[in-house]
This record gives structure tokens, C-alpha cells and sequence, in this order.
């Protein structure tokens, strides 16, 4: 399965693939740099093929569970200060996505959406200890009922031109559902209430919609 935010490139790249297959076959006579330019074009479809997959993960709801929002890697987690919405002290654990990881995002937790908004900014890459305040970024809050008021960030990288964001104030959203996607390199940081259990460690791979990612009793 692929992303509803793929068709549109998908298409191009479809295209501009069989375009390059047959017209090579016209203009190139070279028989190496023939194949060459056709397995070229064969991989580039592979990729925006692979970069747009959408896999099902069914999720069984819980809220005493945050689960990660997305796959990559878990980059932070520390305490900081969150300067946007809570203007306090909460617990930051961030996941950065590479171009070869699903970039589906999905709701962390259930819950009602109490905030959402985009800012436009900066293409510094996802890693940069800046990215969180300077960044493309959408921030979103979520209200659980055992964990309070839960906030995520999608923050556009150096590549990523386009975030997308499902998620509009007053909605009832369910944890593992799709709550938007983040073109091309990304990452997003998680901020949770301070004491907070967590359940993964520094460098950990996260599975989007299956890695617990903090837990309350």
C-alpha cells in the first residue's frame, strides 16, 4: 500500500521512468550505457515507490501507552524546556526518520486534539539541536485521559519540503491512526509530562505504531 501524498509524485516518477526506458532505446546506441540508464531510471521509481509505502500496522488502542508516531531512530531524550504551548519543563523524546523510512505519521496516543498549528521556516538538517524552534514544523497537542496533554512536532529536514498535517483542534483521534506525513527526511519530537515512564533508549529503532515509547500505570 502507498500514501494518499504519493499519488501525485508517484505518478510523475512512473512517467518520467517509462519516458527514459523508451526514449533510450530510440537515442542511445551504446548497449552499456543503455542498461545503464534504464536500471537508473528503474531505481528511482523503486525509491519514490519505497519512500511513499504505507503499511498497514493494525494497533490495538490503549491510554496508559504512548507508541512512536513514526519509524526511525530515537535520537533524544531529555528534559527540556518547551517554549510554544506548555512554557514549562517536559520530557523530549525525538525520532529521526531517514529518506528510507516509512514517514507515515500516526497519532502517539487517543485522545481530543487541543492544539494545531504550522510554522513555516528554516530547512536545517533534522538533527540539529535548532530544528525543533527554527525548522518547517507543525506542533499538535493531544488531551489523553491518563497522561494529560501530550504535544508532538513534525519538523521538516533538510531535504523534506512538505509536511502534511491531519490534525485540526476539536477532533477525537484514535492512537495508530494516520495523522499526516513528512516528505523526504524529517523528524519528530515527542514531549510528554515530566516523570513519564520511557521504554526506549538512545539510538533504538522505533516501529511506527508499534514501539512503546512510554508507559503509565
Amino acid at each position: 500500500m502507498f500514501h494518499k501524498e504519493g499519488a501525485k509524485i508517484i505518478l510523475i516518477a512512473l512517467v518520467v521512468t517509462v519516458g527514459v526506458v523508451l526514449l533510450s532505446e530510440q537515442f542511445i546506441h551504446s548497449f552499456w550505457l543503455l542498461k545503464f540508464v534504464q536500471v537508473f531510471a528503474l531505481i528511482f521509481l523503486i525509491l519514490i515507490l519505497q519512500f511513499f509505502r504505507n503499511p498497514k500496522r493494525p494497533v490495538t488502542a490503549a491510554d496508559h501507552i504512548v507508541i512512536a508516531p513514526v519509524d526511525g531512530k530515537v535520537v533524544v531524550i531529555e528534559e527540556v524546556y518547551e517554549p510554544e504551548y506548555f512554557k514549562d519543563k517536559r520530557l523530549q523524546v525525538s525520532i529521526f526518520m531517514s529518506p528510507i523510512n516509512v514517514h507515515v505519521t500516526r497519532y502517539a496516543v487517543n485522545g481530543l486534539i487541543k492544539f494545531s498549528k504550522y510554522h513555516a521556516g528554516k530547512y536545517l538538517v533534522a538533527w540539529h539541536p535548532k530544528a525543533s524552534e527554527e525548522n518547517e514544523r507543525t506542533t499538535v497537542v493531544i488531551e489523553n485521559n491518563y497522561f494529560g496533554e501530550i504535544l508532538y512536532r513534525q519538523i521538516a529536514g533538510a531535504l523534506a519540503r512538505r509536511i502534511v498535517n491531519y490534525a485540526e483542534e476539536g477532533m477525537q483521534v484514535v492512537q495508530g491512526t494516520d495523522a499526516g506525513f513528512i516528505k523526504f527526511g524529517s523528524r519528530v519530537d515527542l514531549f510528554l509530562p515530566l516523570g513519564t515512564e520511557v521504554n526506549v533508549k538512545l539510538n533504538q529503532k522505533a516501529i511506527g505504531g508499534k514501539t512503546i515509547i512510554a508507559t503509565k500505570a
